[in-house]
């Protein structure tokens, strides 16, 4: 049970708000990835899909990261401000 609850908790989120998050993202990127096949074959299909996706969902991890405590990667201690 520990496994299922240790990273969730690290980004200060429940098991279930941790698996909704994932999933919301997991979708987000498989639709893009999907624009970015037919994108390949037909250049002037999702033009610029891939890359607002990819923006999207690292403005959106970021922003909910900076309202968490912050780490020190190299000890794994929480840096308090």
């Amino acid at each position: 049970m520990k496994a299922f609850k240790d990273h969730p908790a690290s980004v200060g989120e429940t098991y279930l708000q941790h698996m909704r998050m994932s999933l919301s993202f997991g979708v987000r990127m498989f639709f893009a990835s999907f624009a970015c096949f037919l994108h390949a074959v037909f250049p002037f299909l999702f033009v610029k899909t891939g890359s607002a996706t990819i923006q999207t969902l690292h403005r959106q991890m970021v922003s909910h990261r900076s309202r968490l405590p912050q780490t020190d990667t190299r000890m794994g201690d929480r840096v308090d401000a």
